[in-house]
Parts: C-alpha cells; structure tokens; sequence
C-alpha cells in the first residue's frame, strides 16, 4: 500500500515578513513542551521498528552455569560416595524462526507504518504549533492596533467632556450633556481595560506556545499589520495529500492492515531452528578439555490445535481496527477538503466583508461630523452626537487592519500632539470638530 510523504516548507510563515514573528517561532520550536513530547515519541517509534527488524536475525545468546547436585540415596544406581557431585557447562545457544507464514515481515511492515505515522504526528504538532503562534500574534497586532483606536478616543473623550463642562458652566446646554459626556468617556475607558486584559490573555498564551513562563515573557505593543499572502486560483487537489494529518491516517491505515496478517499468520504452524554447542562437565578444571563438548541442532514446530477461539478472536480484532482506521482515513480527507473549502470562502466572503466595513467606517464618521454640525446649530440633541460616535466608534474597532485601509492609515498610525501641556494621541476624524472648539 503506498503512501504518500509529507513535504512541508520550513519556515512558512517567513512570507509574512516580520522579524518578530520569526523570533517567536523560532523559540516555540525551540521550547515547546508538545513539540518535544512528539519528537521523543518519534524516537520511541523509531527504536521499535528497530525491535521488529532484529526478529528476522537469529538469536544468538551465551551461557554459563554451575550446580552442586546430591542424588537420593533410594534412587540412586550408584555408590553412596559418588551422590554428591558439580557440574560444570558454558555453551552458545541459537534460536531461528523461519518465516514461512510472514509473521515476521507483517510485523516489520506494521511496525514501519507506526513509525512513519508517528513522524507525520511530528509535522502535525509542528504545523500547529506554528500556526497558533502566528494566529495568536496576528491577534496581539490587532489589539494593539484597536487599543490605539480606543487611546484616541479616550482623548477626545476627555476634551469633549471638557468642551461640554465649559459650555455648561455658561448656561449653553444643561447638566444632562456633560453626565452624558462623562458617561460615554467612562465607557469608553472600560473598553480599553477590556482590550488590555484581552492583550495579557493572548500574550501568556504566546508565552506557553515558546516554552517560557508568562511572568517572564513580554512582547512589546507596536500598532502593525500582518498582510496576508494571496493563495492562487487553480491548486490542484492533491495538494492535500501534503497534510501531515492525512498522512498520519494513511500510515495507521497500513499498520492496522500488516498487522492483519500477523494475525492470519498465528493459524500455521511456527517453525524454528534451535542450537546449542559448548562444553560440559564436572570438573572445573577439564571444562574447556576436548572430551567435554557438546552439541546439538534440529528443527523445533509448534502447531496451534487448540486455543480456546484466541486466534479467531484476535483476527477479528485486527480487522476490526483496520475498518476503524479505515473510517478515521477517510473522515482525515473529508475534514481537509472541507477546511479547504471553508478557507477559500472565507477568503472570498472576508473581502466583501472587509469592502463592507470599510464603507460603514466612512459613512459613520460622515454621520458623526453631520450629527455636530447639527448639534452646533441647535437643530438636534447631544444623544444624537454621542449615537453616532458611538457607531463610528464601533466601525472603526470592526476593520480588520488598519494599514491595510489606507484612506485612514493616518488615524491608526497617530503623531503625538499637546494640549494644555500634556502629550495626546492625534485627533479622530470622528470627533476632531469637537476639538477645534477647546
């Protein structure tokens, strides 16, 4: 039964091109505890093939023995002096099955079939392990990149409270604006823990993935993106047998049936080739003398003729745990065409959802900047200044990549600027009109 090889390229996710990415996963390689639990596991496998293998060599074992022997005297033919007596013997001894029925040669295949299952079990854990490490940074860039959208906010928040306390105190607006004010400045200030908290999760989970202690483990906060590669049209199916777990089940799918016929080979007769030569005797001192060899040699057969239903019952086991592989191999292919297929519609559906955003993050800042205008001129309430910030705000946190929408890279990638001495980030688009009134 052929199998296919699993044929990976290192270091995949340099297509990224980020340096810290890189550090990242070359630690997780480096340190992960799982990826090392599999790596000893291939080495378990590698050592018990090796087990299988030496069966088709004979067995060659040397042995020494002594023992003081006295005889009954009731039993005994001979004089009561010679009762006690030592017995001295060194001898090689050899023990050859042959393999006639291939027991032996079912047993190395099954046991190759392990190994290589085991080492595609290895390319598994890596693959994964990889993947969760770039998974895991991709969304620590995004909340670093939304916990500068909220910062932003915050700050013009804070002006915008400002703003309403001033108008306040002459008599403009009443004291529900500036509880409204501070109440949307509070909330937004409750977000930004949460993005924080988020940030420390998905951290100390990039900590374990490397191998290290969270306590001890930091990534510093950098607004970036990570732009996705473009898969091309046209891949062919067979790609898929390149998938490590796919390969795994195919292994295991030859393993459970070479061990099929190990099975089948435990009906026949087992035939051996047993030996013995060495030297023998009572006398320590004329043990290695010519007269005290020996030898022996001759074929031993052992022929099942009644085992209590054992061997039936092990084969139906055998075959049993083929048709399990069997399904397992089958349910691998269906699971990787449909993540394949799930992939490429997201990669559809992700950009018309992108398009989407990005139209309502242009819209709601429209609607914000209107609703102040508005404000300003007296024809509408604050409420509907804070819904529509509100709604702006929420597009914006919705865009899935800040560098990735260039008409509002300025907004994610902000300049400090100061106000009444203190450093802010820069002003939002969404609220930047409030600002100009301080």
């Amino acid at each position: 039964m052929a199998t296919n090889t699993t044929v990976l390229p290192h270091n995949w996710w340099s297509i990224f091109n980020d340096a810290e990415l890189n550090s990242l996963e070359t630690q997780a390689i480096e340190a992960n505890q799982d990826l090392k639990l599999a790596v000893a596991r291939v080495t378990e496998a590698r050592a018990l093939a090796r087990v299988s293998k030496s069966e088709l060599y004979p067995n060659i074992s040397a042995n020494g023995a002594y023992t003081r022997n006295r005889l009954s005297e009731n039993s005994a033919t001979t004089s009561p002096q010679d009762l006690d007596f030592d017995a001295y013997s060194g001898s090689f001894d050899l023990d050859y099955e042959l393999d006639v029925w291939g027991r032996v040669r079912r047993s190395i295949e099954a046991a190759n079939a392990d190994h290589a299952a085991v080492e595609a079990d290895l390319q598994v854990v890596l693959l994964t392990l990889t993947a969760d490490v770039a998974r895991n940074y991709q969304s620590l860039r995004s909340l670093d990149n939304e916990k500068v959208v909220i910062e932003a906010t915050i700050a013009l928040r804070q002006d915008e409270l400002q703003l309403q306390v001033t108008r306040n105190q002459a008599g403009l607006i009443n004291e529900v604006d500036v509880t409204r004010a501070r109440t949307e400045l509070a909330n937004v200030q409750a977000e930004l823990h949460a993005v924080i908290r988020s940030r420390t999760q998905v951290e100390h989970a990039l900590a374990v993935l490397c191998g290290q202690p969270p306590a001890n483990f930091a990534v510093a906060a950098k607004a970036t993106s990570i732009v996705p590669p473009q898969v091309p049209a046209g891949l062919p199916s067979s790609l898929l047998k390149r998938r490590p777990d796919v390969v795994e089940a195919e292994h295991s799918l030859q393993a459970a049936n070479a061990r099929i016929g190990v099975a089948k080979a435990a009906f026949f007769p087992t035939i051996k080739l047993t030996g013995a030569a060495g030297y023998a005797s009572a006398d320590l001192g004329a043990l290695v003398d010519w007269p005290s060899r020996f030898a022996q040699f001759g074929p031993s057969i052992s022929v099942p003729v009644f085992q209590g239903g054992r061997n039936k019952a092990n084969l139906k086991a055998a075959e049993a745990r083929y048709e399990q592989n069997v399904a397992s191999y089958r349910g691998s292919v269906l699971n990787a065409f449909r993540e394949v297929e799930d992939s490429l519609s997201d990669l559809r559906t992700l950009g018309a959802q992108s398009e989407a955003i990005t139209r309502a993050l242009v819209s709601a800042r429209d609607t914000a900047k209107l609703a102040h205008e508005r404000y300003q001129q007296g024809l509408s309430n604050y409420l509907d200044v804070v819904d529509a910030q509100r709604a702006a705000l929420q597009a914006e946190r919705q865009t899935p990549n800040c560098e990735a929408n260039a008409p509002f890279r300025r907004y994610c990638s902000p300049k400090p600027w100061a106000v009444g001495g203190r450093q802010r980030p820069a002003r939002s688009p969404i609220a930047a009109p409030l600002a100009d009134d301080l």
